[in-house]
């Protein structure tokens, strides 16, 4: 899996915040954790579309009524990764998960590209 560039992504002007993620590989697929604080799952979206995975989420603070912060340092309202997915893995077969501000998404290898056994017979 490899960071898709973002001269293709040009129509998509708006600015957004990389999110930080982790990406753990084993013999049956990847897991992948991307913090997105502040954003609530009805703002998450996810995306496969062919080898490319998108994350977009939009934060959602709610500021106290007659309140102004006077200092931020999350100035933009959305996060924004786009992925390009190796061909070893299986697409159709993403699994997701979102808990206190986390993603987990665990994406399996095909089966053309997961480890077998090979049985030995005795001539």
């Amino acid at each position: 899996m490899t960071e898709a560039t973002r001269k293709s992504e040009a129509p998509r002007a708006e600015a957004a915040l990389l999110p930080p993620v982790d990406v753990f590989e084993d013999a049956a697929g990847i897991t992948l954790y991307a913090d997105l604080p502040g954003v609530p799952k009805d703002r998450l979206s996810l995306q496969v579309e062919s080898d490319t995975l998108t994350i977009e989420g939009e934060v959602a603070l709610d500021m106290p009524e007659g309140m102004e912060a006077s200092h931020a340092e999350v100035d933009l309202p959305r996060y924004r990764r786009v992925f390009t997915l190796s061909k070893e893995l299986d697409s159709e077969k993403v699994a997701a998960e979102f808990n206190h501000g986390v993603l987990k998404l665990r994406i399996p290898k095909a089966e053309h590209a997961q480890p077998r056994r090979v049985e030995i017979k005795v001539a």
